[in-house]
């Protein structure tokens, strides 16, 4: 059997510096700091500004950075959002899950998502669209907190006690609307809940005017790799069709899973 190589186990003898150096200065730019000046790169890398001149400049001239509309500070460039769409696209869950959303999407009228979790958050890493008039804050790549969205308690609702409370240490969580559990027991008693059930389903936990209905995608493990839900506007949601949609929803992602080989009798 191969041996796992870590970054740990590299001689510093392989490591390429400029090459290093760009992958750090592309890892300052995130969802706070989408525009930052050469000066406060240089600050925070510990470089000279001559060696962070250059770095921009090579960055720039390849696509991932670019100049804001001053001259005088940087962002992302398309480049770097190529490069995520095209790993996502990579993954055996988004080549297998995507078509199966867009399925859902057609059948039920709502939008459809795919999401796994990293640490706290999700990341949605497969979306389609349905012809709507409200608005989505979401799109691809959008990391949310997954306390606080029905799609990150599908996620959630896999871990035992102890690896909850690895995962959240602190009693109190913070709160993003009123339908956010404010404590660790009460996340627990809804993920006690939505395991009972077999899915998750709520309304205005991130976005106060959708509701949500997710249910979890297992691997041959029987683990929960990611949660797969349809998104629906809370005051056009017909009380008929809920348990529709929610069969829909679980009947899609127990397809998923079956695609990943997970058997329920394991």
């Amino acid at each position: 059997m191969s041996e796992v190589v870590t970054s740990e186990d590299i001689p510093d003898r392989y490591i390429v510096p400029g090459l290093e150096r760009g992958l750090r200065l592309l890892g300052q730019f995130g969802r706070q700091d989408r525009i930052l000046s050469a000066p406060e790169i240089a600050r925070r890398l510990g470089l000279p500004r001559s060696t962070v001149f250059r770095l921009l400049t090579t960055l720039e001239a390849l696509g991932f950075i670019e100049r804001t509309e001053g001259g005088r500070s940087y962002r992302l460039g398309m480049a770097v959002l190529t490069l995520g769409f095209e790993y996502l696209a990579s993954l055996e869950l988004t080549e297998l899950g995507s078509p199966l959303l867009q399925r859902l999407r057609d059948e039920s009228g709502y939008s459809c998502n795919l999401v796994v979790r990293d640490g706290r958050s999700i990341v949605y890493v497969a979306k389609v669209s349905a012809p709507t008039l409200f608005p989505s804050a979401v799109s691809l790549g959008t990391r949310l907190p997954a306390h606080a969205t029905v799609l990150g308690r599908v996620m959630l609702s896999d871990l035992d006690d102890e690896e909850l409370r690895e995962l959240y240490s602190e009693e109190q969580l913070e709160v993003f609307s009123p339908s956010t559990p404010p404590t660790l027991a009460a996340l627990r008693e809804m993920l006690e809940q939505d395991r009972a059930q077999g899915y998750a389903m709520g309304a205005g936990f991130y976005e106060p005017s959708i509701t949500s209905i997710a249910a979890p995608v297992r691997d041959h493990t029987g683990r929960v790799v990611a949660a797969l839900g349809a998104a629906l506007p809370s005051s056009r949601v017909e009380a008929s069709r809920v348990d529709d949609l929610i069969q829909q929803v679980r009947a899609t992602a127990d397809e998923l899973s079956r695609l990943l080989n997970y058997s329920p009798t394991r």
